[in-house]
């Protein structure tokens, strides 16, 4: 086969051969649709948000919308990439193409230590929602059987993981929606308990729309950064997607829309409803409010709403694991036997061994169940910053390959070329900042120097056994068969 109908047919396929080849393509449009939605509604909206009203009061929603904004830069910087190369290994493999094989084993690892102990944190937040209905079962109980369970949906096929996710994402997603409505009906109609008191005015009347000051709203960005931990799961089901060059894109561009519904719209009408100081850390806002509206059985609901959300999120990162370990395994930075597919065609031992490690997580249930969620939050939080700026600085340089001719020019471009990424890539480093001043989130900066120091051995005793894995490799890329 010539050069020229290589290219051919991969612009047909919609995706260049990747080096996870033998995944089934299970994931349609519908399911990558609803799994980006449902990235963006997670466990760091439901539960955290509890904290960051009481830290920030109505200025929270500032907060949130600024990081959306970035956040899309974000993803649209990730889709121009996607969009050249679509594999599994997502950024982990641009990190590899553009800084060099250290970065992507580097990310590689750091996002699936991400996904693990947000996995612990949203175990963590299921068991806090079921201790609302059963408060006699202990939380490492309940947070160990959901474990166990969705281990077994992962190992089945992705078209289970798919289908299961779509569902968990339209629950989150009609629930929001069916929120936002019932909030907007006790304002302008003024029924329910709630009535009396609801009012915009509740989002400047009690000490104004930054009550505690700018300086402790900015302090919430680290809370609410993790709030948007997942959008860029899209990116991992690259790999997966039947055509990923007609659903990703489309994924993408709906982010905004979903971030100012979903989080500036359902706070918004939530703080109008109800005033800020009623907000206490740990218990959801959602829940909170519709207990004060009254409506019966409604906070029942949004706690199994939200008791959705953090399976989801659980399960998403199940996912990812078990993808990311293998992409390791194919670059040879993770041991041969992640490399494996079961018979369904999933990774099935690198899904077992992150689950083993998300089984951290129960301990942690178990021995501080009160502190479990802020301690995993801020690691996942500084996991995720460190993946978004190797996706970040990685599209700036591809920008300059293709202004200067080496690479070919993506389909989907991010809008104003690199000048986004390096907006987002000051405002990561400034949040980065925040959690160093912040004592209590500071520890996750230690955990991950800690962290940077094994991966650190690791890579050398890489390079000791095989020092052709820490060489830069040509990668696979329409540009080379061009």
């Amino acid at each position: 086969m010539t050069s020229a109908q290589v290219d051919t047919s991969e612009k047909a396929s919609g995706a260049s051969e990747a080096p996870e080849e033998g995944y089934e393509r299970g994931l349609g449009s519908r399911q990558v649709q609803m799994i980006a939605i449902g990235g963006a509604i997670g466990v760091g909206l439901f539960l955290g948000a509890g904290a960051n009203i009481a830290k920030a009061g109505p200025s929270l929603i500032l907060m949130y919308a600024v990081a959306g904004a970035i956040v899309f830069f974000i993803m649209r910087a990730l889709g121009e990439l996607l969009l050249y190369r679509p594999v599994s290994g997502s950024f982990a493999e641009y990190s590899r193409e553009f800084l060099g094989p250290f970065f992507g084993y580097f990310t590689g690892w750091t996002y699936w230590l991400m996904w693990v102990v947000t996995g612990m944190a949203e175990l963590t937040a299921a068991a806090i929602y079921v201790h609302y209905w059963f408060p006699s079962i202990p939380q490492w109980v309940t947070a160990l059987v959901f474990l166990v369970v969705l281990f077994g949906v992962n190992l089945i096929s992705v078209k289970v993981f798919g289908e299961l996710e779509f569902w968990f994402s339209m629950v989150k997603v009609t629930a929001l929606i069916g929120m936002i409505v019932i909030g907007l009906g006790v304002l302008t109609f003024g029924f329910s308990s709630a009535g009396d008191t609801a009012s915009v005015a509740n989002l400047y009347q009690f000490d104004g729309f930054f009550p505690k000051g700018i300086g402790s709203s900015l302090m919430t960005l680290q809370g609410v950064m993790f709030a948007y931990l997942a959008v860029e799961l899209v990116g991992v089901t690259a790999g997966e997607s039947e055509n990923p060059e007609k659903t990703l894109p489309k994924a993408i561009n709906t982010l905004p829309w979903r971030i100012a519904l979903f989080y500036v719209g359902a706070l918004t009408v939530i703080l109008c409803v109800v005033k800020w100081t009623e907000f206490a850390p740990g218990v959801s806002p959602f829940v909170a409010a519709f207990a004060k509206i009254g409506i019966p059985a409604g906070a029942g609901i949004v706690n199994f709403v939200v008791l959705t959300a953090a399976l989801s999120s659980c399960n998403s990162g199940m996912y990812s694991t078990g993808r990311m370990l293998r992409t390791l395994a194919e670059s040879g930075e993770a041991p041969a036997v992640f490399r494996r597919l079961s018979a369904s065609r999933t990774p099935a031992i690198g899904v077992t061994v992150s689950v083993l490690f998300m089984g951290i997580g129960v301990v942690l249930n178990y021995v501080v169940p009160e502190k479990a969620f802020g301690y995993v939050t801020s690691v996942a939080t500084a996991a995720g910053i460190w993946t978004w700026l190797m996706i970040l600085i990685s599209h700036v340089l591809y920008r300059r390959a293709v202004d200067a001719g080496r690479l070919p020019a993506s389909s989907f471009p991010a809008p104003g070329g690199a000048v986004c990424s390096y907006i987002a890539i000051a405002f990561l480093l400034f949040v980065t900042g925040l959690i160093a001043y912040d004592a209590d989130s500071r520890v996750c900066l230690y955990v991950m120097a800690g962290w940077a120091a094994v991966l650190g051995v690791g890579w050398l005793v890489l390079k000791n056994r095989n020092p052709e894995i820490t060489e830069r490799r040509e990668q696979p890329s329409p540009a080379k068969v061009s």
